[in-house]
């Protein structure tokens, strides 16, 4: 019998490569965005989808969502450090209250719910990498969400027996990342200005460091985390690249190196909210469920940015290098 999967933020980044993992791994796959944030293109090549188009906030929605299903895949949220501080209380109201709804409706379907949190709830710590026994210090609205997301999971794996993993993703990025949105993430927005000829925006003096980890790497953690032992139920693990954290200033090199060009970039001032280094000790996730990276650095850069070479966007995306 066909496994059914639901797939909340399915129109999203992360998302919708779920959504393809999971058809390709011949799971019947329902999907849920309320497309304030997603695009319905995301999902134009994997038409064997079902959407619905609902808010997260709406508890009968999501339970009518998550019926048959064997497994919820909750990456719907309010997402972005930055817009958390402009908007904390819809950050808040969807993040906690649509992960609340997930569980409850996963109460009622008997389904297992991976939960997406974020490598923000560590805020700046002094000792690296982070490992999940830490004390946590977020310094942001959507990293006090993420928090709050986790503890539900926790408190409610105790009380109502309903089995979640939570995953705390390092700095996604991959083939497909929006490079347009107000709050996107630096690589696609690297890679579009180094094929476009336009100058490059770092925020800060570039020395800040990253955990950069490679969409495909977060999709294999999903499932897995999904068949974890009743161990990892009510835990937080780290899902990172395994490498070394990256400079943003190092990122742009390597992106500019792909595309053979020198950046010119720009320099404005921090964001509120930011912090100043990630790196995931993943030794917790590879016990637990036999996370393992497999995409570094480099080659997570070539196939970004081979992808936005071949999916332009902008006028002129000049021709690969020889």
């Amino acid at each position: 019998m066909m496994r059914r999967a639901l797939v909340t933020g399915a129109a999203g980044f992360i998302g919708s490569h779920q959504c393809r993992r999971l058809v390709a791994d011949g799971f019947d796959v329902v999907g849920f965005d309320d497309l304030s944030d997603g695009k319905i293109e995301n999902l134009e090549d994997v038409p064997e989808v079902r959407l619905i188009e609902a808010d997260l906030r709406d508890e009968a929605a999501v339970l009518d969502a998550a019926r048959g299903c064997d497994i919820v895949i909750h990456l719907g949220a309010k997402r972005s450090v930055p817009r958390s501080m402009e908007q904390p209380g819809i950050t808040t109201d969807v993040n906690v209250r649509g992960t609340l709804n997930v569980l409850l409706a996963a109460r009622e379907s008997g389904s297992v719910v991976v939960a997406a949190s974020s490598s923000s709830v560590y805020g700046d710590q002094t000792e690296f990498p982070l490992r999940e026994s830490m004390r946590l210090r977020p310094r942001s609205p959507y990293a006090a969400s993420k928090l709050a997301d986790e503890i539900y999971c926790a408190g409610l794996w105790a009380s109502f027996g309903i089995p979640a993993v939570c995953l705390r993703y390092f700095n996604v990025y991959g083939p497909r990342q929006d490079p347009q949105s107000e709050y996107a993430a630096v690589v696609p927005r690297f890679a579009v200005a180094c094929l476009t000829g336009e100058r490059p925006v770092i925020h800060g003096d570039g020395e800040q460091s990253r955990d950069f980890t490679y969409i495909d790497d977060v999709t294999d953690a999903n499932l897995r985390a999904g068949a974890a032992p009743e161990s990892a139920y009510g835990e937080a693990f780290n899902v990172g690249g395994g490498g070394k954290p990256v400079s943003v200033n190092r990122l742009l090199g390597l992106i500019a190196a792909e595309v053979g060009v020198t950046p010119d970039p720009v320099f404005e001032p921090t964001r509120a909210g930011d912090v100043r280094t990630t790196e995931a000790d993943v030794s917790a996730a590879r016990e637990a469920f036999g996370y393992e990276p497999s995409v570094d650095i480099e080659e997570g850069v070539r196939r970004t940015v081979t992808w936005f070479r071949d999916n332009p966007v902008g006028e002129h995306v000049p021709a690969k290098r020889a």
